[in-house]
């Protein structure tokens, strides 16, 4: 008897229950995925992950414990899964955390759940299960384009500032604090401080005070 193609295990993650219930109902008639595990939060998506070892894992942005924590755990812990948010959030620093944390996709939960099954069997394939407005923002990111203010240091000084560097001062100008950045940015504290030193000391300026008001200065001229 054929036992016919074998199907994906996915790892339903969400603290909405009637979310999991639909995802599960379309994946499940789709005939291509067998949802394996369901969670509620953070702790209990990484503990069903290393118990079922899915091949998919769907796990909600905002999730209690942080959906993004969740994806960092399950990629250090289960390299060949794959993770995908799936969310109400198409905020850009939420997108680029996840696909730090290890992501391999970030679907948004307006999307039509009927294209839901050939999105994740996709990945397989070598697809980004991401909406095309999303693959834009991050071929913008990545592209290299720096605005004017990025001239913070002399080209000829040689000090020029990393890319999360770039990113701290950013967050720093909006007013985050060294535990909100590290929690945007998915690092410790303790990293995120590291960072600043740096940014201070290749600015050429006092303190983190100073580093903002010339990065304002600057951002505005």
């Amino acid at each position: 008897m054929n036992a016919g193609p074998r199907q994906f295990r996915v790892l339903i993650a969400d603290d909405h229950a009637p979310s999991r219930d639909d995802i599960r109902q379309v994946l499940e008639r789709d005939g291509r995925f067998d949802v394996c595990a369901e969670a509620a939060d953070a702790a209990e998506a990484i503990q069903a992950a290393v118990l079922e070892r899915p091949d998919v894992c769907l796990l909600d942005v905002r999730m209690p414990g942080s959906g993004l924590a969740a994806a960092w755990e399950i990629a250090a812990r289960l390299p060949q899964a794959r993770i995908v948010m799936l969310t109400v959030s198409d905020d850009d620093a939420d997108l680029f955390a996840a696909l730090r944390a290890g992501a391999d996709g970030y679907l948004l939960k307006t999307m039509d759940l009927r294209r839901l099954a050939d999105a994740l069997d996709g990945l397989h394939y070598g697809e980004a299960a991401m909406p095309r407005a999303l693959v834009a923002h991050v071929l913008e990111h990545f592209r290299g384009r720096e605005p004017r203010w990025r001239q913070l240091v002399a080209d000829d000084s040689g000090r020029r500032l990393t890319s999360r560097e770039w990113e701290v001062l950013v967050l720093l100008a909006q007013g985050l604090s060294t535990g909100g950045i590290a929690r945007k940015l998915v690092l410790s504290a303790g990293a995120v401080r590291v960072h600043i030193a740096a940014i201070v000391r290749k600015l050429g300026v006092p303190d983190r005070a100073a580093a903002i008001d010339l990065f304002r200065q600057r951002a505005d001229t």
